[in-house]
């Protein structure tokens, strides 16, 4: 080695060789050790890719430090090891007491496993979803009102946890909200929020309910202020109210034997209570006439969708005038259908207002 030689050439460029290699191999924990930090290294992502990270890094180095200690006999190699083992289970102490911060109420934490994980919400995510609603489960007894039409007004949105509450208007039921859906979604969607307005239905538990409520400025302020939550809310909110309109539109089906557009306004006039008085008098000139049912009329092939046609009658049945205002001998009234037929040709470029039996959007 010349007298002109750094130590940076030493280390780079003539750094010493080893002299013979070690005929012994190290002790079964050296190994071991190792094979622990192979593991921990394979860790996924997540909380519980984190817990199997540092669970496996503290063992692997506690085993570094047990082999500095009694075999290669280093204070160096055992004071690394043993830091490094504390700092693995400091972070794993770390990682317990935030799990423990996140337990929720059994309730909360079913809703969350139900409706949010599927979604991959975070639980963070979750728990100011929860604060908002100051973590409390109310409830409704059997035949008690969350809502009275006309009366009551829109001032928070609720999530049905347990039960069945019945949805109303005018005394004829529209459909029921089930657990894990909103009780109020098309009242929340019709208001603006700078706008006040009150229920245009009734909803009435048939059984023993409990639900969970947001305020309505509070949760206002909570989606201006994240984003996330925001479109979270957009989404479940948007799937639940199409949930309620193809409720809706299967009962026109399973009554009148027609399927509407559900984008199509008034389809209360087919639901309401005048469609239902107008029935029995209907009934009662087809059976005074008893002249043959007449296949329905196409009103429009994108409006409705007719039923099967129904067998022919074993005698022949003489051919009647297809009147516009009558879509078949289904009990469905002339005054209540021409209504739904002078709706449908003023059909505006709008969804509907959840101001009657079948319109629910804006």
């Amino acid at each position: 080695m010349g007298p002109n030689t750094t130590i940076s050439d030493q280390l780079l460029w003539q750094a010493p060789l080893c002299e013979r290699w070690r005929q012994d191999l190290e002790g079964a924990l050296y190994h071991l050790a190792n094979c622990f930090l192979l593991l921990g290294f394979m860790a996924g992502s997540g909380v519980y890719g984190c817990f199997y990270l540092f669970s496996f890094l503290a063992t692997g180095f506690l085993c570094y430090a047990l082999w500095g200690w009694f075999f290669a006999c280093g204070l160096d190699i055992f004071v690394w090891s043993f830091l490094l083992a504390i700092v693995c289970l400091t972070q794993l102490a770390h990682l317990v007491y935030q799990l423990r911060k996140d337990i929720f109420l059994e309730e909360f934490d079913h809703l969350y496993k139900t409706l949010y994980m599927p979604l991959q919400v975070p639980r963070q995510t979750y728990k100011e979803i929860v604060h908002c609603c100051e973590g409390r489960v109310l409830a409704l007894a059997t035949e008690q009102t969350y809502a009275v039409e006309g009366e009551t007004p829109i001032n928070r949105l609720s999530l049905l946890l347990e039960g069945r509450i019945r949805v109303s208007q005018d005394g004829q039921f529209l459909h029921y909200v089930f657990p894990y859906q909103f009780m109020d979604s098309p009242e929340w969607e019709s208001l603006q929020p700078s706008e006040e307005g009150i229920f245009q239905v009734t909803l009435t538990a048939e059984t023993d309910c409990t639900y969970i409520s947001w305020p309505r400025k509070t949760l206002y302020n909570l989606l201006a202020k994240e984003r996330y939550i925001s479109r979270l809310f957009s989404a479940l909110l948007g799937y639940d109210i199409s949930e309620k309109l193809y409720a809706l539109n299967d009962k026109l089906f399973a009554k009148f034997g027609l399927r509407f557009d559900i984008r199509l306004p008034s389809l209360y006039h087919v639901l309401g209570p005048a469609s239902s008085s107008s029935e029995p008098e209907a009934e009662k000139e087809a059976e005074e006439s008893k002249e043959p049912a007449l296949p329905p009329h196409p009103v429009s092939t994108s409006t409705v969708q007719k039923a099967p046609p129904a067998p022919a009658p074993s005698g022949p049945a003489p051919p009647g005038p297809a009147r516009a205002s009558r879509l078949g001998s289904d009990g469905l009234g002339e005054d209540s259908t021409s209504l739904v037929l002078e709706d449908f040709a003023e059909l505006p470029g709008s969804f509907m207002d959840y101001g009657s039996e079948g319109e629910y959007m804006r």
